[in-house]
């Protein structure tokens, strides 16, 4: 089974029905998709920007995150060596780091809405799906 490494933005595209959901899920059909440990934690954090800016409410993203407990990811570790050291080469967040490493360790492709990722991934080398 293929593996993909998936990120917060296009977690929260598919549980938030987003535009770009029904390509997600068709790029994610039949596969194995791994995250850090992060992403978990990260998709409570944009849950919670959306609702401080009252983007979204509370009873809203509950239901988001009921479907979001439907989507079958396997969490893996991040050797915070590889991460910081991305994190210092490029100039970009650990977590960003954590998504890098996660896709480079497991010679995965990476799935994710955010440029700046996206141009990272390439840029290291990293398949990148494209939305």
């Amino acid at each position: 089974m293929k593996s993909i490494v998936i990120d917060t933005s296009a977690l929260i595209a598919v549980v938030a029905n987003e535009p770009e959901k029904r390509k997600l899920v068709s790029l994610t059909d039949n596969c194995l998709l791994i995250a850090p440990h992060s992403v978990y934690w990260e998709v409570g954090n944009a849950f919670s920007a959306m609702i401080k800016r009252e983007r979204t409410t509370l009873q809203k993203v509950n239901s988001a995150l009921r479907v979001f407990d439907t989507i079958p990811i396997r969490y893996v570790d991040v050797r915070l060596e590889d991460a910081l050291e991305l994190s210092q080469q490029h100039g970009i967040y650990a977590y960003d780091a954590y998504l890098l490493a996660t896709a480079l360790r497991h010679s995965a492709p990476l799935l994710s809405l955010d440029r700046q990722m996206v141009h990272l991934g390439e840029m290291l080398g990293i398949h990148v799906l494209e939305v």
